[in-house]
């Protein structure tokens, strides 16, 4: 705004007759006033600033969206002043018992009201405005039934619009908007088929989930929420449209309202909707069915995310046992004194680069399963990385960076000599007897064979991955990426013939 005030009507704080807090909009609270000087009642919503909210509004005029009067900007009183809507929020309404008396022609004039606001804002608004944050509680019901659409906090001028950040209400979002992604007008179109929902169901969508579950489950795992089977095949077929995860297959407001013009004219559609609206005993079961459903599989993600974060510790230590190892100082022997005898296996590698050995300990912690909002905290920052980046390394970075920090470049250059295939996958190292090949913990009359961190005993049965770090019951698999110096430690003191 380049001069605040200019654009619309200022009104003073001492003008305004406050009374109860009636609800709270997008950053900030809703009060119902009295504007004193006009001796009208108003709603007024405090803000921390005047920001791009009272600039949308100052250019809107339309039956079903919220009349704006003015702004208050007086520091620290800032305020906007608008229309005053008696009946309430459509969510209040739907959470009523009054709401057990909508019938389908109701249901209708309010789907078309609320279809002809956003398609006003879209395509026949001075400035086109792209509201991001369309659902029930943000649609306020005058006295005489009309509906009108507020709460502008979230909303972009269409023409500034290139990339979103994350905002409105998780249940009501589309998936690109959850994702940050650039958005399009479409994006109201998904939330309006909630809204729909709502109003056919009188059910809170995705009911006991917390807004990170509901993103994961929306973006990841496709999932919409449940259609009864029961309900009319043309109310189904407009959610489902309004639904896709494809922006551009979604209709405009402008076919939405030619969709619900024809619906509206269909003469068998009244007693198919209100059958289905007066028995809802008979499908709310379908909706319970799908959110149970969905709880287990978050409480199996739950159990994932534990899973991960045990074997990423056991991870963690076994690294520590290998450094402490590293650290110790080995006994003399002509073998490893004369360095110049000793070929390496491949050319030792810069301090700055993540050899095999670091690489193939953290690629088995990789997050590709995340928990849900509420469980954790590791579970809700795993979250927002599958969503924003797929699966992603949980832990390899860190890892790496304590390695680093905590051994000198020779060290390190000992922990990375040597790879022991090449390319073709042939062995460079020298032939073995057979005692050799084997394990420490297969040795006869060793005992039991030695336990790894990620849950196997090195008889073969899993693979980490990366760098060639395997165990795979062959002892020249994971002593070929040693240097002699570590051999010397990790074979107990006898150096390899």
């Amino acid at each position: 705004m380049s001069s605040p005030g200019s654009s619309f009507v200022q009104i003073k704080h001492e003008d305004l007759l406050f009374y109860e807090n009636c609800g709270g909009g997008s950053f900030g609270s809703v009060y119902r006033a009295l504007w004193v000087s006009q001796d009208k009642e108003v709603a007024v919503k405090k803000l921390l600033k005047i920001d791009k909210e009272a600039e949308i509004l100052s250019v809107l005029s339309h039956k079903n969206i919220i009349q704006f009067y003015g702004a208050v900007l007086e520091s620290p009183n800032y305020g906007i002043v608008t229309e005053f809507a008696s009946g309430g929020s459509l969510y209040e309404y739907l959470s009523s018992e009054h709401s057990e008396e909508m019938d389908m022609e109701q249901i209708m004039t309010w789907a078309i009201q609320i279809a002809k606001g956003m398609h006003y804002l879209h395509a026949e608004a001075p400035v086109k405005v792209i509201h991001r944050d369309l659902k029930s509680r943000n649609v306020v019901i005058t006295a005489d039934k009309v509906l009108k659409i507020c709460d502008f906090g979230a909303s972009k001028f269409l023409s500034h619009t290139t990339h979103m950040t994350v905002v409105g209400t998780f249940p009501w979002m589309a998936p690109e908007v959850i994702q940050s992604l650039p958005v399009s007008e479409t994006c109201d179109t998904y939330s309006y088929g909630v809204v729909l929902w709502e109003m056919l169901t009188r059910e809170v969508p995705f009911k006991g989930f917390e807004g990170l579950q509901v993103a994961w489950l929306v973006v990841e795992k496709q999932e919409r929420l449940t259609i009864p089977s029961s309900c009319p095949a043309s109310f189904a077929e407009l959610m489902k449209k309004c639904w896709q995860a494809d922006p551009k297959e979604r209709p405009p407001f402008k076919q939405v309202l030619v969709t619900l013009e024809t619906m509206a004219n269909d003469s068998r559609l009244p007693d198919q909707c209100n059958s289905f609206l007066h028995n809802k005993d008979q499908w709310r079961c379908e909706i319970e069915s799908t959110l149970e459903r969905l709880r287990k599989l978050e409480r199996e993600l739950y159990s994932k995310e534990k899973e991960l974060e045990e074997r990423e510790r056991r991870l963690k230590l076994w690294e520590e046992r290998l450094m402490e190892r590293s650290n110790m100082t080995p006994s003399p022997t002509p073998l490893l004194m004369d360095r110049s005898s000793i070929t390496p296996f491949f050319t030792p590698m810069s301090i700055g680069s993540s050899g095999p050995f670091f690489r193939s300990h953290s690629q088995d912690s990789n997050g590709t399963g995340v928990s849900s909002a509420g469980v954790s905290s590791a579970g809700v920052s795993s979250l927002f990385r599958t969503l924003s980046n797929g699966d992603t390394e949980r832990s390899s970075s860190a890892m790496l960076e304590r390695g680093r920090s905590s051994l000198d470049s020779g060290r390190l250059h000992l922990m990375l000599r040597g790879e022991g295939r090449n390319r073709g996958g042939k062995n460079l190292g020298a032939k073995r007897t057979k005692e050799q090949r084997e394990p420490r913990g297969r040795r006869k009359g060793s005992g039991d064979a030695q336990e790894l961190p990620w849950g196997g005993s090195g008889d073969g049965e899993e693979d980490v991955g990366g760098g060639g770090w395997r165990q795979r019951g062959d002892a020249e698999e994971q002593s070929d990426h040693y240097s002699p110096r570590v051999l010397w430690r990790i074979w107990g003191g006898r150096p390899r013939k």
